[in-house]
C-alpha cells in the first residue's frame, strides 16, 4: 500500500482501537448518516451526525475531521468517535470534504467551514448550542481544525456563503499531529510532495500560498483555546510543527497546551489513544460546557 493511502488507514485504525462499536439500538443516542450539507462544483458533500436522543439541550457540538494528507480518507472512520461524543452530551458531526489533487486549497477549508455553518443552521433540529462548537482532527484533519479555530470572514477563506449564514469559527480545537506552519522548509521530502498536491503548487516556490494555508498566519489572542498531541518520532509531520504552535500560542496569549508523546510516530493506538482521547473530552468539557451557576 502506498504511503499516501496508508495515512487514512492509519488514522482509521487508531479510532477502531480506541472505541468499540456502538451497541445496536442504544436509546440514549441518535445517529443519522450521509446527510447532504453542501454542493461543491459537481460534488455533493455529506456528513454523519450523532447526538443525545434525550434531554432538553441545547448541547455543545464538535466537528470531527479525518486525516489522510488532504487526499484520502472517509468520514465513516469517525463514526465511533461521534457516538462517544453523543454519549457524553455532545452533538457531533463528521463531514466529508473534497480531496486533492483534484481539488486544491482552499477547497478543503471551504468545505469544513460549510459543515460548521450547516451545524449552526440546524441548531433547532439537533438542539445545538451555537455558541459552544469545537473542532478536532487527525493529521490533515488537525490542520483543518486549526483553520476553523483561527480564521474568520476577514481572511477570505469562507467560500460561497449565502447572506445571513452563521459563523464558521469554532470555540475550541484539539489537534492530533496536524501541521500548523506550511511555510517550514525543514520537513521530509514526502511532506513537501503532499503539501504540493494540497496547494497545487510547489510550496518552496509559493511562499505566499503556504502562508495563506498555515493556521499560524492567522493566530491572534481571541482565537480558540487549543490542545495538541504529537509523537516525537513522527517522520511525516515533524513534532516541531506542534512546538511552533505552542510558541505562537504563548506569544499571542491563546490558552491551551501541546503534549509530546515520546517515541510515538504519526499516530498511536491502544491505551495511549484512550488516554489522549480522555484528555480531549476533558478539554472540550472545560471550554464548551457552560459552568454551573
Amino acid at each position: 500500500m502506498p504511503i499516501r493511502a496508508r495515512l487514512g488507514f492509519a488514522v482509521l485504525m487508531m479510532l477502531t482501537w480506541a472505541f468499540p462499536a456502538s451497541p445496536a439500538g442504544d436509546p440514549k443516542i441518535a445517529t443519522v448518516y450521509d446527510i447532504p450539507y453542501s454542493r461543491a462544483n459537481s460534488i455533493e458533500l455529506r456528513l454523519d451526525i450523532a447526538h443525545p436522543a434525550g434531554g432538553e439541550g441545547p448541547f455543545p457540538a464538535v466537528v470531527v475531521l479525518y486525516g489522510g494528507a488532504w487526499r484520502v480518507g472517509n468520514k465513516w472512520g469517525n463514526r465511533p468517535t461521534l457516538i462517544e461524543f453523543a454519549r457524553r452530551g455532545y452533538v457531533a458531526i463528521a463531514p466529508q470534504y473534497r480531496h486533492c489533487p483534484r481539488d486544491v486549497f482552499p477547497a478543503q477549508v471551504h468545505d469544513v467551514k460549510a459543515a460548521v455553518r450547516w451545524l449552526r443552521s440546524h441548531a433547532a433540529e439537533y438542539r445545538v448550542d451555537v455558541d459552544h462548537v469545537g473542532a478536532m482532527g487527525f493529521s490533515s484533519g488537525g490542520h483543518l481544525s486549526l483553520m476553523l479555530g483561527t480564521t474568520g470572514p476577514e481572511d477570505g477563506l469562507e467560500g460561497d456563503v449565502p447572506p445571513g449564514s452563521p459563523s464558521s469559527k469554532v470555540q475550541a480545537v484539539v489537534n492530533y499531529f496536524g501541521p500548523s506552519d506550511l511555510t517550514a522548509t525543514d520537513v521530509p521530502d514526502i511532506s513537501v510532495g503532499l503539501v504540493r498536491d494540497f496547494l497545487g503548487a510547489n510550496p518552496l516556490e509559493r511562499r505566499d500560498l503556504t502562508a495563506k494555508a498555515s493556521p499560524l498566519t492567522y493566530l491572534t489572542r481571541d482565537d480558540a483555546p487549543t490542545l495538541g498531541f504529537h509523537g516525537t518520532r513522527d517522520h511525516l509531520v515533524p513534532f516541531d510543527q506542534s512546538m511552533r504552535l505552542a510558541e505562537a500560542m504563548t506569544r499571542v496569549g491563546v490558552p491551551g497546551r501541546v503534549e509530546l508523546i515520546v517515541g510515538a510516530g504519526h499516530g498511536w493506538t491502544g491505551p495511549e489513544m484512550k488516554r489522549t482521547m480522555a484528555n480531549t473530552y476533558a478539554f472540550f468539557d472545560e471550554h464548551l460546557k457552560p459552568k454551573p451557576r
